[in-house]
C-alpha cells in the first residue's frame, strides 16, 4: 500500500481515509479526473476491508420482467416496447408464479422483478402478482441451495460492517432463505400510485403488507436535470426518485440504489449524484440512532451504459478503466454504504473479478434471465451458476458468502466443495425455457 502510494497525487486522500474523514465533493472529482489506477484501488481496496473483510458476496436470484410495453420512451431504453410491437409482452400472474417455482427448483432465494410502466394492467395485478409470490413461502416451494455448505465463523472481523458481522450457527433447517421479493424501480411506484389514484406513500404500503421486501434501485440513472432530459425525458426527476426510497426507509424498507454512467454525463454530474445518495443514506443512519426499524440503502450498484439499439448517440461508451475508477470512488467516497456491487451483466464476469480489489465487496447474483442490459448491447452471458460465481470469487483470494437480498449471508463458503456442475445444466433448463416464453 505505501509502495503504491509512496509517489501518487492521492496520497492526501488516502490519509483522510485511514483517519476516517469524510471526503468532499472536491476530493471526490480528483479521485475521478486521477488516471492512477493503482491508487484508487488501493485506496478503495482498503475501504472495503475495513468495512468488509476479505469476502465477497453474491445472491442466487433470477430476474422477471413482468412486460416491456411502456408508456415512455427513454432515449436511452432499448428495452420498452408500445402495445403495436410484435416483441412487446406481458405475463399474467399464473405465469410470474410458475416462472418463480421454476427458480425455487434450482435454489433461487430472491426474485428481482421489475417491467415497463404498463398502459393498462390495473394496481390489483400487481397487488396479487406480490400475494401469489410470497405464498410460495407457506407452501414448501422454498428449498435451500443445493451443495453449498455452511459455517458457523463469524462473517467479518470485529469492528467492520455490522450487516456482515453474524455468525451463522441456527439448526440446518433454520437457515433455509426465505424467498425474497426485491420488485419495481420509483418511476414504477409513481406509476402505480397513478393507476391507483393514491398518493404514493399509500401505495408503498399496501405493496410492502403484500409482500414485497426491498424495492430495486434502478432509475436513478443520473441526477443532474439536464442529463436526464436529454437520456431520459419524461421520468421522474431526481427529487422524485429520492422521495420514493426516502418514504420507503422511512416506513423501515430497504433498498439498492444505482447510477448509470458512461453516456453525457460529465464527472461532475457523476460527483453530484453520488452526493445525494449519501446525503439520503446520512438521513436514514440518523434515524435508526431513535428507531432500529428504520431502513435505508443496503448497497450501491454502478450500471455502465449500454450503447447500442437505442436513441443516445455515445462515441465513447465505458471502458474498463472506467468501470473500475467508478467502482473505487463509489467506494471511496461512499463511507455510510456498507456495499459496492460489480454488476457483472454490464462489465462482464472477468472485469467484475477485478473490481474485487478495486472497492467491490459483492457480484451480485446468479440473474437467469436478464433483458434490460442485453437488449441495449450487452456481450455478457444471460446467467452464472453458483459454481461459477463461488470459483470467480475464490479466483481473487476472497472468501465467497452467498447472501440474501438485504446481504445477510446465508452460506459462508470458505471451504466448501463448489457445487457440482448439474446445477448448470438445470438452470440451463429454466433458463431455455424462460427464454422460449418471455
Amino acid at each position: 500500500m505505501n509502495f503504491v502510494l509512496h509517489r501518487s497525487d492521492l496520497r492526501d486522500l488516502y490519509e483522510k481515509v485511514v483517519a476516517g474523514e469524510r471526503l468532499s465533493e472536491a476530493d471526490a472529482l480528483r479521485l475521478f479526473e486521477s488516471k492512477d489506477l493503482n491508487a484508487l484501488g488501493a485506496i478503495a481496496d482498503f475501504a472495503n476491508r475495513r468495512q468488509n473483510g476479505n469476502r465477497a458476496s453474491f445472491i442466487v436470484n433470477r430476474y422477471i420482467n413482468y412486460s416491456n410495453y411502456c408508456i415512455l420512451s427513454c432515449q436511452f431504453c432499448a428495452f420498452a416496447r408500445k402495445k403495436r410491437d410484435a416483441d412487446g409482452f406481458e405475463l399474467t400472474v399464473e405465469q410470474i408464479v410458475q416462472k418463480a417455482r421454476e427458480a425455487l427448483a434450482v435454489g433461487v432465494t430472491e426474485l428481482h422483478i421489475v417491467g415497463g410502466l404498463h398502459p393498462s394492467l390495473p394496481f390489483s395485478y400487481y397487488v396479487e402478482m406480490l400475494k401469489a409470490l410470497s405464498a410460495l413461502n407457506s407452501s414448501g416451494g422454498v428449498r435451500p441451495s443445493p451443495g453449498a455448505a455452511t459455517s458457523a465463523k463469524p462473517i467479518a472481523p470485529e469492528g467492520s460492517n455490522a450487516a456482515l458481522a453474524s455468525t451463522v450457527t441456527a439448526p440446518e433447517d433454520e437457515r433455509t432463505p426465505k424467498l425474497q421479493l426485491k420488485c419495481f424501480t420509483a418511476i414504477e411506484i409513481l406509476h402505480l400510485a397513478w393507476l391507483a389514484r393514491k398518493d404514493f406513500r399509500e401505495v408503498l404500503a399496501e405493496l410492502k403488507a403484500a409482500g414485497l421486501d426491498s424495492l430495486t434501485g434502478g432509475g436513478a440513472e443520473i441526477f443532474r436535470s439536464e442529463v436526464r432530459s436529454a437520456i431520459a425525458k419524461g421520468k421522474e426527476s431526481a427529487e422524485e426518485w429520492l422521495d420514493v426510497h426516502r418514504a420507503w426507509h422511512q416506513m423501515g424498507g430497504r433498498s439498492t440504489c444505482t447510477m448509470l454512467y458512461g453516456h453525457v454525463e460529465s464527472l461532475a454530474d457523476r460527483v453530484d449524484h453520488l452526493r445525494q445518495l449519501r446525503a439520503l443514506q446520512d438521513e436514514s443512519c440518523l434515524a435508526r440512532r431513535s428507531d432500529a426499524k428504520a431502513g435505508g440503502f443496503t448497497g450501491f450498484v454502478p450500471l455502465p451504459y449500454q450503447p447500442e439499439n437505442n436513441q443516445v448517440p455515445v462515441q465513447n461508451p465505458p471502458t474498463g478503466f472506467d468501470a473500475l475508477r467508478t467502482i473505487a470512488v463509489s467506494r471511496i467516497y461512499l463511507d455510510n454504504f456498507d456495499h459496492i456491487t460489480a454488476y457483472w451483466v454490464g462489465m462482464g464476469l472477468k472485469l467484475a473479478q477485478v473490481a474485487l480489489s478495486c472497492g467491490a465487496d459483492d457480484l451480485h447474483g446468479t440473474i437467469i434471465e436478464e433483458h434490460i442490459f442485453h437488449m441495449a448491447g450487452a456481450k455478457s452471458p444471460q446467467l452464472q451458476t453458483e459454481a461459477e460465481m463461488i470459483k470467480a470469487i475464490r479466483e481473487t483470494g476472497r472468501v465467497p458468502v452467498q447472501r440474501d437480498t438485504f446481504y445477510e449471508p446465508i452460506k459462508i463458503l470458505e471451504n466448501a466443495p463448489v457445487p457440482a456442475t448439474t446445477g448448470t445444466s438445470a438452470r440451463s433448463k429454466v433458463l431455455e425455457s424462460n427464454l422460449a416464453t418471455a
